[in-house]
């Protein structure tokens, strides 16, 4: 009997990678601008991030092994592609450069030119380009550290044997450091003795500071931290640290000056992970802020979109809000959905939230439930004040109760400090000038706020009258998607990595939740199900809108005599904004990991 030889699959045509441009110009290169025939022989990664996305940051740190190890053969290039009209400031993506330590060139692309040649539709995205200059895989979201891994080795292995691939280090220039007393603070809180403690972000320490708030008392924790951002006094005198970067929480006593890890694994919290438990045994994803509300530490989990809590007394942490999916809707804790809470502020009735990527001030109550007083979602922000269903935020990142009821807001990326009173529910604007402002304190009359960017406190007499500023509203710099009304094919693209498969040991391994603002966008097609594949049902009276996508995939190492193999969850969550035309397109596809093999 003859057999003919199985067909080959057909190998998919090769894409020359895009050149890279941007007008914000080359960071971390010692001024010379790079095209890719200058990293030819190089593989290339392509990391297209913004500063205020916690998700890029979680990226930023994934891949500084990889970076590490293979130094001589890869190149990691920052995309910076802004979301905020902040963002697309020079200064700003400088100052995000050395705040997070990043050690590979940047691309300033401020009118993502550059994220619009490669297709992206999310931050962050990650692209490798070959030796040769072809594009080979795109990956979008997290946790896809390890499949890059694989395919960098694969490469080098490849192209060594070609003969295509060039050694030897990288462009990377580090820019010369600058000397000040803090460097990037992040949030503070006044001592017993009337000074002030300081998370000193960049520098991974706390900072005491005299009652001047300037002279330096002494640096706490070198060494411990990483990345540290909220501080909250507890009833016995110490104080709670969001060791951010080390998903942990810490306390740090004034008193004897002891350090102690009181929550967290270090490890990053992943779906499917426990949300509940003792404290040192479940994991934490980027706890930005803290405070003390009704007899707990509350926790700005940034990094699920959540709120969490943590009992002292217990020993336990536990979801006290949010369902991990980003976005804005209030109602009952566990269905109420946040956008990278990260800073919280408690008085008797309530909590308050700075929901930072929805540009946000919400609120919990005491019996549990999300409300929100001034934001409309993640793609409207600007600097206008008036009543609170007008007024606007732009990325505020701390929230301050006043004595008279009211809260003040620090609207990091407009620079300002605001105020909202609930009583009146207005917005007005107490002073503007400040540089990223991310948290302050009241002292007696004053109110001193931790100019992040200018790496400073500065103490502001709270004045009887707010400032006037004129109104600016923005909405997201992206373009929208054309799409025609009535089907579109939604396809989450997915391929498991080399050597990996989806793992489909305990039921399905993928998940797919659509939504859509406003709610009337989509006839059909919402909720949640199985399949990374989805048909919607578009409303022809809707003449633009939202489409919110959250995507999930586990896949395992594909080792039949592994009994236990590693397993990897890739999630990312979208929001693409569209526009319903007659000539728009009937397919959307959103790329979770594909084009690698």
């Amino acid at each position: 009997m003859n057999e003919s030889a199985p067909t080959p699959a057909p190998r998919r045509a090769r894409v020359r990678a895009p050149e890279l441009i941007g007008k914000g110009g080359w960071l971390n290169t010692g001024g010379e601008e790079l095209t890719l025939a200058d990293l030819r022989g190089k593989i290339v990664l392509l990391d297209f991030w913004t500063f205020c996305c916690v998700n890029c940051l979680h990226v930023l740190d994934e891949l500084r092994d990889l970076e590490e190890k293979h130094r001589d053969t890869l190149v990691i290039v920052g995309v910076h592609s802004p979301k905020f009209v902040h963002e697309a400031e020079h200064r700003a993506v400088v100052d995000a450069v050395e705040r997070y330590e990043v050690h590979h060139p940047v691309l300033d692309d401020p009118e993502l030119a550059t994220w619009k040649q490669y297709a992206v539709r999310a931050w962050p995205t990650l692209v490798v380009i070959d030796p040769e200059g072809y594009v080979v895989a795109q990956h979008a979201g997290e946790g896809h550290a390890n499949a890059i891994r694989t395919l960098v080795e694969e490469l080098e292995a490849e192209h060594e044997a070609k003969g295509t691939l060039r050694r030897g280090d990288g462009p990377y220039v580090a820019p010369e450091p600058v000397a000040t007393d803090l460097r990037f603070p992040g949030k503070a809180v006044t001592l017993e003795n009337g000074h002030f403690l300081v998370s000193d972000t960049t520098r991974h320490q706390l900072v005491e500071l005299a009652e001047d708030g300037e002279t330096v008392v002494r640096r706490i924790g070198e060494g411990v931290f990483r990345e540290p951002q909220g501080l909250a006094p507890l009833p016995d005198g110490r104080i709670v640290v969001a060791d951010t970067v080390n998903h942990a929480l810490r306390t740090y006593d004034p008193e004897s000056g002891a350090i102690e890890l009181v929550a967290g694994t270090g490890k990053q919290w992943w779906q499917g992970s426990p949300t509940s438990g003792p404290a040192l045994e479940v994991d934490l994803s980027s706890p930005w802020d803290v405070a003390w509300w009704r007899g707990r530490v509350w926790i700005a989990m940034a990094g699920v979109h959540q709120l969490w809590t943590y009992d002292p007394e217990g020993g336990t942490v536990e979801v006290a809000a949010g369902t991990t999916n980003e976005g804005l809707v209030d109602g009952p804790a566990a269905e109420a959905w946040f956008a990278q809470p990260s800073g919280l502020a408690a008085t008797e009735d309530r909590l308050w939230v700075a929901d930072s990527e929805t540009s946000a001030l919400r609120w919990v109550d005491t019996e549990g439930s999300v409300h929100t007083a001034v934001g409309t979602g993640l793609f409207d922000f600007g600097h206008r004040d008036g009543a609170a269903d007008q007024a606007l935020f732009q990325h505020p990142l701390g929230v301050t109760a006043l004595p008279d009821g009211s809260v003040a807001v620090s609207d990091t990326y407009n620079h300002a400090l605001r105020r909202f009173d609930p009583a009146t529910g207005e917005v007005t604007t107490l002073a503007t000038d400040l540089r990223e402002p991310s948290d302050a304190v009241l002292v007696g009359g004053d109110i001193v706020v931790v100019e992040s960017a200018r790496h400073r406190l500065t103490r502001l007499r709270l004045p009887e009258e707010a400032v006037q500023v004129e109104a600016v509203a923005h909405r997201t710099r992206r373009e929208a998607t054309e799409v025609a009304p009535g089907r579109l094919r939604l396809d989450v693209v997915f391929r498991a990595p080399t050597g990996q498969k989806l793992d489909e040991r305990y039921g399905p391994s993928t998940r797919l939740l659509v939504s859509s603002t406003p709610p009337e966008l989509l006839l059909g097609g919402e909720g949640t199900g199985t399949d990374l594949f989805r048909e919607l049902d578009l409303n022809p009276g809707v003449a633009e809108g939202v489409l919110h996508v959250s995507a999930m995939a586990a896949s395992c190492d594909d080792d039949p005599a592994n009994e236990y193999p590693a397993c990897h969850v890739h999630q990312q969550d979208w929001g693409v904004p569209v526009k319903v035309t007659a000539d728009g397109v009937s397919r959307l596809p959103l790329i979770l990991a594909g084009m690698d093999g």
